[in-house]
């Protein structure tokens, strides 16, 4: 089955209060925090067909849940959709993926009439010595309606949806092999200057020589906090590009024209480039 985006996760550690500041700031409307099963906080940034993860811990200074704990602010969960997390996890480790087995947990959630439910998840990781300096995974949503809310998807940047993802890696090849493991031979298309390209539905994780990443974004990159292959930049998708151009301004954010959209540089808060897309 050709691979679909779920969402993607940044962490902030224990600096909850500051990233979700900054987004929003930058314009995302953010679900209230939830706390996992797993020990861990987030907020969402709903979009129409994926979303945006805030993950770390609600307690400044807290500690963190294992798995994510050696993990420094920034870009570092890339996720994709199943239906079946247990099936997938088998089907993975026969093709010589290392998977894990799949993974069920919860967050309590409130309801618009007052109630509350549980969003409830399944996961299957890869084992993270598979590939880069960073976490792959896939969802299993049992409770997808307590995720994606139409009040939740209405964002003052008119964001729509995640448009590209891109990986700077010192060996886009060493990459592209254990997408073709995960996904077919036929799952992976060249790209230029040796880049090399995922589609993943309407969105696209590119992964790209370090030269290149240096290249295309220069002061506006992300700091590597010593990570090796890791992913840099988030592309989205937005409703009116001259109405988010005119929010962030307004908010004295900067953005550099770019053909096509505007470019946020990285910064401490969140540490990632963020592209707007007309």
């Amino acid at each position: 089955m050709p691979p679909v985006l779920d969402h993607l996760v940044l962490d902030v550690c224990d600096r909850m209060a500051e990233g979700a500041a900054r987004m929003e700031a930058l314009g995302f409307q953010l679900t209230p925090m939830g706390k996992h099963s797993l020990g861990s906080a987030n907020h969402l940034a709903v979009l129409a067909e994926d979303y945006l993860e805030l993950l770390g811990t609600d307690v400044p200074g807290g500690a963190l849940r294992p798995d994510i704990a050696s993990y420094p602010v920034g870009l570092n969960g890339l996720v994709f959709r199943t239906e079946d997390a247990a099936t997938l996890s088998a089907a993975l480790v026969s093709r010589g993926v290392p998977a894990l087995p799949a993974q069920e947990f919860h967050r309590p959630v409130d309801l618009p009439d007052g109630t509350r439910d549980e969003a409830r998840f399944r996961t299957t990781r890869l084992d993270r010595a598979a590939a880069m300096d960073g976490r792959i995974y896939w969802c299993e949503h049992l409770t997808p309606q307590h995720v994606w809310r139409r009040e939740w998807q209405a964002h003052p940047n008119g964001a729509l949806s995640v448009a590209r993802v891109l990986v700077s890696a010192r060996d886009p090849e060493r990459q592209a092999a254990i997408f073709r493991r995960m996904f077919g031979e036929a799952a992976v298309a060249p790209g230029e200057g040796g880049r090399l390209l995922l589609p993943c539905g309407p969105a696209a994780v590119e992964v790209a020589p370090h030269a290149a990443v240096r290249a295309e974004l220069g002061g506006a990159a992300p700091d590597p906090a010593e990570r090796g292959d890791h992913m840099v930049l988030i592309a989205l998708r937005v409703r009116d590009l001259a109405a988010t151009g005119a929010l962030l301004r307004a908010r004295g954010i900067a953005a550099a024209a770019r053909p096509g959209g505007l470019r946020v540089a990285a910064e401490p808060a969140l540490n990632v480039t963020l592209d707007f897309l007309g």
